[in-house]
């Protein structure tokens, strides 16, 4: 199913409300608007297995451009919104996108990233309001009839996972061979496992360029149900809402329930009734966390592991997890693989790297090395992890991809921060890790070797600081910088960046 078939069955049903400000859209809206912007991408020149970018905050338009390119046979790149032009530009770039749909609230940025010119871009809109050369969103669309296309086909996502060394690569996958309105078979599972229906509300606290919010959002609109975005994420807000909108399903990721947890005495007194459904994944959930989730709303916790690249997943529902505290559930996609280094198959609780058969369908968007990275004989194929299966067949993790920083759901390179630093005149060596963070599961830590006269003072601090958040997206940049007289590096000039981190994780430990 898909939008078109429930705007001729409910068309005042409202298939997405923006939380804060309770702007709605209803299914026959969101079939009309984003039929008339998939005619608009016709009217450019975009055919089937093009691509477009969505460079946007979660608001009232972010579905319907998803939809319009879904509908048209097109690759949607969500972009993080938080990213500077050098890093949006990139993407765009590299994604091809021949359509680039922003917003006014992203207008400094999406301007520059328009100053430097992307050659393949035919279309640039602007929600809201326009700057610069950006055509207005609301104008185009409406020139447009709001009739389907005569060549509907059905489209996909193309987001980007960056790598370790800090360079995003789209993951991409083959456009279905179905029609857009009939199941997809990808889709059967997440229906039956999560209970999705025409009577859910789903409450989607993240932001939309995260491929669990965006594709749990998409299946929403298949099932006919009702998906409410939150502009940005407020735990007691986020508790309100549930009552206000009588959500009947969420998606979590575990510094949300810190952050709800913690409210103490400020946590609204509201009535959860309606929850039947909180799906967490993103990042390893700590146990004692998990578990007051769990006393308090009740056995309603699916937690899955899994990746952008659909490589394979894993399931635990609230009742086996209470017996396996800590794990990330046994596999629901695919086969499971704990593999040696050498790539053979490990027996059950020996640790080794995390892999799944069955699935490997992907490539990385021009890189193919990366993919080759990713691959073992037999069509296995990983996400970087590292962990083992204990005998029952339930999935532990042990360890992360690299050393790649997990704060708050959101997946940190270091690479990409190290590069950056290292290019200012004060800085003779650097090295970024993850350190202990009790709300964001980790936060970023960048130790410094400062050349040769410059002082450790806080000034320095400050400088260096304000000089990777002119350069990258404010989320990477550390929360604070150490001094080191000298970084540890091997003979052959390896960094041994685990020295390093390692001596803050077990300080926190003691």
């Amino acid at each position: 199913m898909y939008p078109g078939v429930w705007a001729q069955s409910k068309p005042h049903h409202p298939a997405v409300i923006m939380a804060g400000s309770g702007e709605q859209l209803s299914y026959g809206e969101l079939d009309a608007r984003s039929n008339q912007l998939a005619h608009h991408l016709r009217s450019v020149g975009l055919v089937r297995g093009d691509h477009i970018a969505l460079f946007m905050e979660n608001q009232i338009r972010y579905m319907e451009v998803a939809w319009a390119a879904l509908r048209s046979g097109i690759y949607v790149t969500a972009i993080n919104s938080f990213l500077s032009a050098p890093e949006v530009g990139y993407i765009v770039n590299d994604c091809e996108a021949k359509v680039f749909v922003t917003s006014r609230a992203r207008a400094e940025v999406a301007t520059a990233v328009m100053a430097n010119g992307p050659e393949r871009v035919k279309s640039w809109l602007m929600v809201d309001g326009t700057a610069d050369e950006f055509q207005s969103y609301e104008e185009i669309v409406g020139a447009h009839p709001s009739t389907k296309i005569d060549d509907e086909s059905t489209g996909s996502i193309m987001l980007y996972s960056s790598g370790t060394t800090g360079q995003p690569k789209g993951v991409l996958r083959a456009l279905p061979e179905i029609a857009v309105d009939e199941g997809d078979p990808r889709g059967a599972a997440l229906f039956s496992t999560y209970s999705y229906g025409p009577d859910m509300v789903y409450l989607s606290p993240a932001p939309m360029y995260h491929a669990a919010p965006l594709v749990f959002s998409l299946y929403v609109h298949r099932a006919g149900g009702t998906l409410v975005i939150m502009e940005k994420f407020d735990a007691a807000a986020a508790l309100r809402y549930i009552e206000q909108y009588k959500v009947t399903h969420s998606q979590w990721v575990p510094t949300m329930f810190v952050r709800m947890l913690k409210l103490g005495d400020d946590r609204p007194d509201v009535d959860l009734s309606s929850h039947r459904v909180a799906i967490h994944a993103a990042a390893p959930c700590p146990v004692e966390v998990k578990r007051q989730m769990i006393d308090w709303w009740g056995p309603i916790l699916y937690e899955y592991y899994a990746g952008t690249e659909g490589v394979g997943s894993t399931l635990i529902l609230s009742e086996e997890w209470l017996t396996k505290p800590g794990s990330v559930g046994r596999v629901s996609q695919g086969t499971i693989h704990i593999v040696d280094p050498l790539g053979n198959d490990l027996p059950p609780n020996e640790i080794g790297a995390v892999y799944f058969g069955g699935n490997a369908e992907f490539v990385y968007h021009n890189a193919p090395e990366k993919t080759a990275e990713s691959r073992l004989a037999g069509g296995r194929a990983t996400l970087g992890d590292v962990g083992y299966v204990d005998d029952d067949g339930y999935l532990f993790l042990t360890d992360r991809k690299a050393f790649m920083i997990i704060s708050g759901g959101v997946n940190i390179y270091p690479q990409e921060i190290e590069d950056c630093l290292v290019l200012h005149p004060s800085v003779a060596d650097v090295a970024v890790f993850g350190i202990p963070d009790d709300e964001m599961g980790e936060a970023v830590k960048a130790a410094v070797q400062l050349a040769d006269g410059v002082p450790a003072t806080p000034d320095t601090e400050r400088e260096l600081l304000a000089f990777v958040r002119a350069e990258i997206a404010h989320y990477k940049v550390p929360r604070s910088i150490d001094f080191h007289d000298e970084l540890p590096r091997l003979p052959t000039g390896k960094l041994y960046k685990r020295y390093l981190r390692d001596a803050y994780w077990k300080k926190a430990e003691n």
